[in-house]
């Protein structure tokens, strides 16, 4: 795939039920951008993030990954391309030991057991869960669950990261090991997230959805001080932020 970004092109998805989940929405995240994906439960994040590899198809619009639109008879490319994690790696995690869920994606891509074991040690170190590899993941605690997901993406080796919620039920100490690997991902990177701490440090820029609908688009920092439109999308300034505003406001004043 030649250009590794993601494109919404009023893109509309209606559920068997009759709830419109996204209402024309449209943006952009180019080759090599971390964004993030921000809004209330039911905002559509998650219905949005299934698009991307065609778990859902739209009913309206056209999603594409690089150059190649989200269809039927595409998704094999495009699943290839799309490295998707889930918000519960309980979901991606099924087989004997971490090791064997790592290689599942490669050896159903026909790779040879040389090349699905170098992705495998590539994928785990880059997660830092090397030692983890012979493990069954039942008896791994939550930070690990969701180091031992992310590899079973990265084996993979696609172009675009999307992922769920991922830094949710992880304590403290988990969630700053994650934030430092996603740091050094060079893919482009889609992120819904209800942690809007890490949405600020991790994503230089973000989308808000409200009600299917994009809300705002821009630079991170900007749409979380914004108090106007935090409230219309019934959400909270974090405290961090609060802190920089303040810092700002008591700054100005001293001049």
């Amino acid at each position: 795939m030649s250009h590794h970004y993601i494109q919404f092109s009023d893109v509309h998805y209606r559920y068997p039920n009759g709830y419109e989940a996204l209402s024309g929405v449209t943006f952009r995240v180019t080759h090599g951008e971390k964004v993030a994906l921000l809004g209330l439960n039911g905002a559509g994040k998650s219905t949005l993030l299934l698009h991307t590899n065609g778990l859902l198809l739209s009913s309206q619009g056209e999603v594409n990954i690089g150059d190649v639109p989200v269809r039927k008879s595409t998704l094999r490319l495009v699943r290839r391309a799309v490295g998707m994690v889930f918000q519960n790696p309980d979901d991606q995690l099924f087989m004997p030991t971490v090791a064997d869920d790592v290689a599942f994606g490669p050896q159903n891509m026909g790779l040879p057991p040389d090349e699905v074991a170098r992705r495998v040690s590539a994928a785990l170190a880059a997660v830092g869960a090397s030692d983890m590899a012979d493990r069954p993941s039942f008896e791994l605690s939550g930070g690990q669950k969701r180091m031992a997901a992310i590899a079973t993406v990265l084996s993979m080796e696609p172009d675009v990261l999307v992922m769920d919620e991922p830094t949710a039920n992880l304590d403290s100490g988990a969630r700053r090991r994650l934030l430092n690997i996603l740091h050094s991902f060079r893919h482009t990177m889609l992120v819904a997230t209800h942690d809007l701490d890490m949405a600020l440090e991790l994503c230089p820029r973000a989308i808000l959805l409200d009600h299917g609908r994009v809300a705002a688009d821009g630079p991170t920092a900007s749409l979380l001080c914004n108090r106007q439109l935090m409230a219309s999308a019934g959400m909270d300034i974090p405290a961090s932020v609060l802190g920089m505003i303040e810092a700002g406001i008591a700054a100005a004043s001293g001049s």
